[in-house]
C-alpha cells in the first residue's frame, strides 16, 4: 500500500534517505558520474524539505519513494527511487501511478539523467516526453521529462 510519509519524523527521514542513497549510488554508476550530487544530501536535509514523500513498504521494510511538490496545478516530481533489493517487482510503477492518480494537476515534470534509459522508459509509459536537456556543471547530461492531461 502507498502511504503519505512523515519525513519530518527523524526515524523515517533515516529510512527515506537509505532508499535514496542505495538507489542514487546504483543511478551514478549507471551513468558513470565520478560526483552526483543527490548522493551528498543527508536526512536532516530530508527532514526539512518543503516537499511531500510518499513510500511504499514491504514488510515494515521502505522499499520505494517518491518525493514531489504538487504548486496549483503543477506536479513536481522530485525523486522516485526504489531500494535495490527490491528492484524489478513494479514498485516503480505503482508509486508513480499512485502519485499520478492522487493529485488533481494539468502538468507535470521531472527530471532525470539522460543516461537512465529505465527511468526514462517508466515515464514515458505515464506519457512523459522529453522536454528539455542540457550538461550539469558535474558534466552529467540530464533531460527534463514533462507531461500534461486536460481537466
Amino acid at each position: 500500500m502507498i502511504e503519505l510519509l512523515d519525513h519530518c519524523s527523524e526515524e523515517v527521514a533515516s529510512q527515506i534517505h537509505g532508499v535514496l542513497q542505495r538507489a542514487y549510488k546504483v543511478e551514478a554508476e549507471l551513468v558513470k558520474a565520478k560526483h552526483f550530487p543527490p548522493l551528498g544530501r543527508s536526512a536532516a536535509q530530508i527532514r526539512l524539505a518543503e516537499r511531500s514523500f510518499l513510500g511504499r513498504r514491504i514488510g515494515s521494510k521502505l522499499a520505494a519513494v517518491a518525493e514531489y511538490t504538487l504548486n496549483g496545478s503543477h506536479l513536481g516530481i522530485d525523486s522516485l527511487a526504489v531500494h535495490p533489493r527490491f528492484f524489478r517487482r513494479g514498485l516503480a510503477t505503482e508509486i508513480l501511478r499512485s502519485l499520478l492518480d492522487r493529485y488533481d494537476w494539468r502538468t507535470a515534470d521531472v527530471e532525470t539523467a539522460a543516461k537512465n534509459y529505465p527511468a526514462i522508459a517508466l515515464y514515458s509509459k505515464f506519457g512523459f516526453s522529453e522536454s528539455k536537456r542540457w550538461t550539469t556543471d558535474e558534466g552529467i547530461e540530464k533531460v527534463q521529462l514533462a507531461c500534461g492531461r486536460n481537466p
